[in-house]
């Protein structure tokens, strides 16, 4: 016997730890405290035997374990309390690396993260539209030249690489102002099966609003809610279901879907989230009003500011479009906060939430508790942090 319990642990959260032997019950121990440093930050060693419920002997054994493999590391003692300092331990920086993909419709992004989801390096190319051709090659290119940044002796600790794409590219064409015939070969093309087959290292694939969700609760605010509607307003609009801590990512992987979600238009017409709430629309005003800015301008605090008509009349149609859609979410399950995060400037973020509260406010619910509206933490980073982050927590933290 190693020290370690045979008995079942349970996380304050929700996490239930369980085993059939002794091996599988210290690798859910060990995955269960490092999830725990994950969202919460470095703790001593009491206070991780008190939130998960086991001994000290068997915390002090995986602390050990877990700091042999470069996984945790000592923090400065916590003085001015009665008795010896403690000691807090946390995530151990260089303990392990990851990948994440971006595969956008106007850009593909590859970055590097280290254990506690600190931005190493990355590399961007935009196009026109994605090609699966050009998508492999920018991914053979991007990371050969990504892995020769980590030192020799650590890149045996790349945990693998994650992908954040959306699903049914192909039927996307005619939204983006693309010849469906040029997207048609994502139909047939297996995106996570083609990059795995380059790499040594396994490779994941999400949602890619479903990986900025994942992003915002593994490296997002310490403070969000166990439960939240999640909404990423890019150039498409997508979302995120946040249940007791964890992601529902739904039986096929796409809940949170929210783009496809019907609504009626001012002009009470039917037409889907995503025509009226992404910036597509903004994009387009700019344009019909032939005024001379970047593709993302919505991504410059600048130019948002220098253009408030253009972001106004987009509000107009974007926040009640958003309030219908969180109608239909909270009328199904009572979510108590709505997260709105987005590939744009901080300032527009910040003018959304405030243009959704307000108008969640002044809409008449009968019947339903209106949600709080909050401002997501991470922005344009989501994307690819979400898809780093998938090889993390498939190797190393634990999944209720």
């Amino acid at each position: 016997m190693d020290g370690l319990e045979t008995k079942s642990a349970v996380f304050e959260n929700g996490f239930e730890v369980a085993g059939s032997n002794q091996v599988d019950m210290r690798v859910r121990n060990e995955r269960l405290v490092l999830t725990i440093l994950r969202r919460q930050g470095p703790l001593p060693k009491a206070e991780i035997a008190r939130k998960t419920g086991l001994s000290a002997q068997t915390v002090s054994v995986i602390m050990r374990a877990l700091e042999r493999d470069g996984l945790l590391t000592k923090g400065e003692k916590l003085r001015g309390k009665v008795g010896q300092p403690s000691v807090p331990m946390r995530l151990a920086p260089t303990g392990a690396y990851s990948l994440g993909l971006k595969v956008g419709r106007r850009s593909a992004e590859l970055v590097l993260i280290n254990f506690v989801g600190e931005e190493l390096f990355h590399i961007t190319k935009t196009y026109d539209y994605p090609l699966p051709d050009t998508t492999l090659d920018f991914v053979r290119t991007a990371v050969s030249e990504i892995c020769q940044k980590i030192p020799k002796e650590e890149r045996h600790r790349i945990a693998g690489l994650g992908i954040a794409s959306p699903f049914f590219l192909w039927e996307w064409a005619n939204v983006i102002g693309v010849d469906p015939d040029k997207m048609a070969a994502w139909r047939e093309f297996d995106l996570r099966g083609e990059i795995a087959a380059l790499f040594e290292f396994p490779v994941y694939l999400m949602n890619d609003a479903t990986s900025a969700c994942s992003a915002e609760l593994a490296f997002g605010s310490k403070t969000s809610p166990p439960d939240f509607l999640y909404i990423y307003i890019g150039y498409f609009v997508g979302g995120g279901v946040v249940l007791n801590g964890t992601v529902y990512a739904g039986r096929s992987g796409n809940a949170g879907a929210i783009g496809t979600f019907p609504i009626l238009s001012q002009d009470r017409e039917p037409v889907q989230l995503v025509n009226k709430a992404s910036l597509i629309g903004l994009e387009k005003r700019f344009a019909a009003l032939m005024i001379d800015t970047p593709t993302s301008a919505w991504s410059r605090d600048d130019v948002i500011s220098k253009h408030p008509e253009i972001v106004d009349a987009w509000l107009g149609e974007a926040a009640p479009s958003l309030i219908q859609l969180i109608i239909g979410a909270c009328s199904i399950i009572d979510f108590p906060t709505v997260l709105i995060d987005g590939n744009m400037a901080a300032s527009l973020r910040d003018l959304v939430v405030r243009k959704v509260a307000k108008t969640l406010i002044d809409t008449p619910l009968p019947g339903l508790v209106k949600p709080e509206v909050i401002g997501g933490t991470l922005g344009s980073r989501a994307r690819p942090l979400g898809a780093a982050s998938l090889p993390l927590a498939k190797k190393f933290m634990l999944e209720a």
